[in-house]
């Protein structure tokens, strides 16, 4: 399965240990930058990442920041991008479980590289629940706007 994975320099070390974590894990990582630890924007990364769920059909992403704030706010502007910044592998369960998130975000300066693997983990191996009430508020989260 193919992983769209990005980062911002705040996020470089970090993406640059998951993505050879992942070809470990039998996945294939699509590495959309950033590809140094020259300063860029995390919009757009974000962009990069969110063009690959919704244009190429790569189903889930990993989007990677100093604080995960800012790549998780931008990748949320798009619509069809469920976004989750997880700092512990529960959060990471859940966001899939209940909220069906297609884009995990991580955060360099908050974790260590053992726990975001184990959330990056948990993270690709929870299914959505599927359950009606919480298949109702995702179809609700997808048609919101002004």
């Amino acid at each position: 399965m193919k992983i769209v994975i990005g980062s911002d320099h705040a996020g470089y070390a970090l993406k640059e240990k998951i993505i050879p974590y992942l070809t470990g894990e039998g996945y294939e990582p699509i590495d959309v930058g950033t590809y140094s630890t020259k300063s860029v924007d995390y919009p757009e990364i974000a962009a990069k990442i969110a063009k690959a769920i919704i244009k190429d059909g790569i189903r889930y992403g990993i989007g990677i920041c100093g604080t995960g704030l800012g790549m998780d706010m931008a990748l949320n502007k798009y619509k069809g991008i469920r976004a989750a910044l997880c700092l512990y592998p529960y959060m990471a369960q859940m966001s899939k479980l209940d909220n069906d998130a297609n884009v995990l975000v991580l955060a360099e300066r908050l974790m260590g590289v053992e726990l975001s693997f184990q959330i990056v983990t948990t993270f690709l191996n929870t299914k959505f629940s599927g359950l009606e009430r919480h298949a109702r508020r995702v179809k609700k989260i997808g048609e919101l706007s002004i």
